[in-house]
């Protein structure tokens, strides 16, 4: 009794396939990659907002307001900004927890950030700040 023998085939692996897979994987990562930009993503306009309301004063605010020539006030009084952070301390509790930031839309931003920093230094947790609606 004679069986038949097979040879068998050595396995293969077909790479044309994988090489249009890798192709296609290349273009998509370098396309989507062109797309970030180095600009912001978003830019604001700080001074209006679409949604603000005039509220009637229930309780009696300390307002921190910051010119166009970037000079800091305290409920209308000058004051330096290295003097904010002790004045706001010395306010009384419900003027302190009702402060509230008005700065002008001229103001430059880094000033805007020191005396936000020195009321947070200050102890006031919650900041809001002065909108007008758009016009």
């Amino acid at each position: 009794m004679q069986f038949a023998v097979r040879k068998r085939r050595a396995p293969s692996i077909i790479i044309v396939s994988l090489v249009d897979i890798l192709t296609i994987l290349l273009i998509f990562f370098v396309v989507s990659t062109t797309f970030k930009k180095d600009q912001p993503e978003v830019q604001i306009n700080l001074p209006e907002s679409k949604t603000a309301t005039k509220a009637p004063a229930e309780l009696d605010h300390a307002i921190v307001s910051v010119d166009d020539q970037d000079v800091v006030k305290l409920n209308g009084n000058t004051i330096a900004l290295d003097d904010l952070q002790r004045a706001v301390s010395d306010l009384p509790g419900p003027q302190r927890s009702s402060l509230a930031l008005q700065a002008d839309k001229k103001s430059s931003f880094g000033i805007i950030i020191k005396v936000m920093d020195a009321l947070k230094l200050a102890g006031v947790r919650n900041l809001p700040a002065f909108t007008q609606p758009e016009k």
